[in-house]
């Protein structure tokens, strides 16, 4: 299984950046799927999760700015940010699990500047 992320880069406070992250391999089903995120000297926190009914769960301080979706015929997660702030700026990875096994991607850098 490989894991993919795509869409970071810089942005200015307020903005918005799109992440995707693509699954491929040997996949049945995805029955979870996270975004993590590193920022400098930490360690690596969740995100967001969504389930594969669609629930979803998100971390305090990102409610009501990102919104965790997936396309389950892709293999595909989401992750939209809005309303960005310096302190988003991270390293951002998405974690997937496949017959009770997980997988992560090799990251994307978000950075926003103010």
């Amino acid at each position: 299984v490989q894991v993919v992320e795509s869409g970071g880069g810089l942005v200015q406070a307020g903005g918005s950046l799109r992440l995707s992250c693509a699954a491929s391999g040997s996949i049945l089903s995805i029955d979870y799927m996270a975004w993590h995120r590193r920022a400098p000297g930490n360690q690596r926190d969740l995100v967001a999760n969504i389930t594969s009914d669609g629930s979803t769960n998100y971390v305090d301080s990102v409610k009501g700015r990102f919104t965790i979706s997936r396309d389950n015929a892709k293999n595909t997660v989401y992750l939209q940010m809005n309303s960005l702030k310096p302190e988003d700026t991270a390293i951002y990875y998405c974690r997937i699990r496949v017959s009770s096994l997980y997988y992560w991607g090799q990251g994307t850098q978000v950075t926003v500047s103010s």
